[in-house]
């Protein structure tokens, strides 16, 4: 095993940083660590927004749930899927892009493009020292979030990610076991065998929250899962992402 490797299986989030900024060199080398992810047929179909700004760092809590940790970090970037510089492309070269721009399989690229560039700046983070913390909650009110960010058409900020000097590191959570998520060949489809994987899965996870909450909680991963898909969250998206220019086709 290398460092790489080591510091990749000891990922955790985040939720708690000290009251230090990042420096510019360390900005500087994670967005240059996320440009160096692979991108679709190189269209580099993203883009990078950080903030610093306290007021905005506040207000973005406020629109993502009032996560503490959106304001209080060493640095918050937003990572954003980007077509709009094709739009300029097509402007430039004088060739009318529309049909691709809007096709499902570009808004795909645009989001694939965005999340393998945001893993590598986690990764490139972490190996800093830094602690992350993904921030799904800038997706519940993307109306205010792109007004806040003065974003154009064919920009859609997808999610967060606080970045800083750990303060109280938290647990390694467990993961699903690997025979449960890797197959080779075909998609086992026994869900016998599926549910007996997840039965003990369940029983990992509410020992990993008696032990960390002495005993406040025990809860199970299925019993979480079935929660919170229970409450459709976020219905607006469909429309919202069309009325950016993506996904129309």
């Amino acid at each position: 095993m290398n460092t790489v490797i080591e510091t990749i299986l000891n990922h955790r989030s985040i939720r708690e940083y000290e009251d230090r900024p990042l420096s510019e060199e360390q900005i500087r080398l994670i967005v240059e660590s996320a440009q160096a992810a692979s991108t679709s047929s190189y269209i580099q179909a993203y883009s990078i927004i950080g903030v610093k700004n306290p007021e905005t760092k506040r207000r973005l809590a406020e629109l993502a749930g009032n996560q503490p940790y959106v304001a209080a970090n060493g640095h918050f970037f937003i990572f954003c899927a980007d077509l709009h510089r094709h739009d300029v492309i097509a402007e430039m070269e004088g060739a009318d892009l529309t049909a691709s721009l809007e096709s499902n399989e570009k808004f795909m690229v645009a989001v694939i493009d965005a999340a393998l560039a945001a893993q590598n700046a986690s990764i490139a983070a972490e190996s800093m020292g830094l602690g992350i913390c993904y921030i799904g909650g800038l997706r519940n009110q993307l109306e205010e979030v792109g007004r806040l960010l003065q974003l154009p058409d064919r920009v859609l900020p997808l999610f967060g990610l606080s970045v800083g000097y750990p303060a109280n590191p938290s647990d390694k959570k467990p993961r699903l076991p690997m025979e449960h998520v890797y197959h080779e060949e075909t998609y086992p489809q026994d869900d016998a065998v599926y549910k007996q994987q997840l039965t003990a899965y369940n029983e990992q996870i509410s020992s990993y929250y008696n032990e960390r909450t002495h005993g406040k909680r025990k809860d199970t991963w299925t019993g979480q899962m079935a929660k919170m898909l229970s409450n459709p969250s976020r219905m607006y998206m469909k429309e919202f992402v069309q009325s950016k220019g993506f996904d129309k086709k």
